[in-house]
């Protein structure tokens, strides 16, 4: 059905289909020229930087060569340096090699000693086992003595028994025949006179004191009799000066034997006194080989610290040429450096952060520089584009261009950091380490946000 009102409805919707057909090229158009400009404006700062790369080799070389005196007077220095570490550590060699030395001597005595000490043990064991043997031998006579006087001993109780039972049975014979005589001479008494008494008398008083004679000649043989008999016994053969002279030779035997043994004590305590000695001398050698170990650990140490003091050294000393080069590069000014007593202007340990401070300022200027140098050189046709300060990362050329050199380094290392423009204190290692992680985030999340909206302006 085709009425006034359809037919104005299509006009109008064919009407608007032509005006955003026409606005949606005019966009096109637009984002053409956008992109044009932008990738004229990235080949203009490559051609930029490349001019300055190029500028600053030529002042970096008109610069070393106005310096070749001072690099030489740093060359002698160092060269001076350098003999000096070298003697140093020539003494230090000398005198490692000669504790080697005393050690290597020390360590010969040690061993000589050791061998003369097992030698002397020996000898001691030596002793010892013969002292052993000696004082079992002996005992060993010493108990044949003690029986042999045991023997003896009773020998002479059993002679003591047998002559006392002699001499009761004596008595006893003499009370009989004293008896009898009295019974004959009373019955004598009788008949015969008193002169032939008297002399009667006489002879029994002679027969009395002969009698009392051949009692005691008796008594006496009979003893020795009884104790030749026993000593026949204890003799096997029958020969009583064998035994006698066995007996002296083993009393002899255990009387050597005695003084032996004396003898090896004495030695054997003088062996112990010169161990003792000997044991002491080895202690008093064994604390000077303690001592040097420890002095050659604290050498091994002090040799570790050097290599890692030369190797921090070769790595700081790459770090202040690199220094050099960027500070030239960059034209920062060392007039504050200058001002300071003894400063030259040169880098060195104590003055390093100072110069690392001078670096982060300068390249915070440039950086600054290179942003309204952009932000001048845009087209005035195009929008006002608002100008933003690099280091708060409000522009994204900043990331698309691609800086070389040191400016690389340093402004990954300040992209993203609200930096004080007052301040000059350098950055430690955690706080750049910090900063990079955070600017590295941040272009991600950038990169991502920006192809998000070109799918979006492109859907449009």
């Amino acid at each position: 059905i085709t009425s006034l009102r359809n037919a104005m409805l299509d006009d109008r919707n064919c009407m608007e289909l032509q005006c955003l057909l026409q606005t949606k090229y005019q966009y096109d158009s637009l984002i053409r020229d956008r992109k044009a400009l932008l990738a004229d404006l990235d080949n203009q700062i490559l051609e930029l930087e490349k001019k300055i790369v190029r500028q600053n080799q030529i002042a970096v070389k008109v610069k070393q060569a106005n310096c070749s005196k001072r690099l030489q007077k740093q060359i002698e220095t160092l060269e001076m340096r350098l003999n000096n570490v070298t003697v140093h550590f020539d003494t230090i060699l000398t005198r490692n090699n000669k504790l080697r030395e005393e050690i290597e001597n020390l360590r010969i005595q040690k061993a000589i000693l050791d061998n003369f000490y097992l030698k002397l043990h020996k000898k001691l064991d030596q002793q010892r086992r013969r002292m052993n043997t000696a004082v079992e031998q002996t005992a060993q006579a010493y108990e044949q003595r003690m029986e042999a006087l045991a023997r003896i001993s009773a020998m002479n109780e059993r002679h003591s028994k047998d002559t006392v039972q002699y001499n009761v049975e004596l008595q006893e014979q003499e009370r009989v025949l004293d008896q009898e005589t009295k019974l004959k001479t009373f019955v004598l008494a009788k008949f015969t006179d008193r002169s032939e008494l008297e002399e009667e008398a006489k002879k029994k008083k002679a027969l009395k004191v002969a009698q009392r004679a051949k009692r005691s000649q008796g008594e006496s043989f009979e003893s020795q009799e009884v104790a030749y008999k026993r000593l026949l016994e204890l003799a096997e053969d029958g020969d009583i000066d064998r035994l006698v002279n066995g007996f002296i030779e083993k009393e002899e035997k255990n009387f050597a034997c005695f003084s032996y043994a004396t003898e090896l004590n004495n030695e054997m305590e003088k062996m112990q006194r010169r161990i003792k000695d000997l044991q002491v001398c080895s202690r008093l050698f064994m604390s000077p080989l303690s001592q040097l170990e420890k002095l050659m650990e604290t050498t091994e140490e002090a040799n570790r610290y050097e290599d890692k003091c030369k190797e921090s050294s070769k790595i700081l000393g790459q770090l202040k040429t690199d220094m050099e080069v960027l500070f030239k590069e960059i034209n920062c000014d060392a007039t504050k450096i200058m001002k300071q007593l003894g400063e030259n202007g040169q880098i060195t340990d104590l003055n390093l952060m100072q110069f690392f401070g001078l670096v982060e300022k300068k390249t915070n200027e440039l950086l600054l520089m290179e942003s309204i140098l952009r932000y001048t050189s845009a087209d005035d046709s195009h929008p006002a584009q608002p100008f933003t300060n690099p280091l708060l990362d409000g522009t994204s050329l900043l990331r698309l261009s691609r800086p070389t050199g040191y400016i690389k380094a340093v402004t990954a290392c300040m992209m993203g950091w609200p930096f004080s423009w007052a301040g000059e204190v350098p950055l430690d290692h955690g706080q750049l380490r910090q900063l990079i992680l955070q600017s590295c985030e941040k272009e991600l999340g950038n990169a991502t946000g920006m192809g998000k909206k070109g799918r979006n302006g492109v859907k449009v």
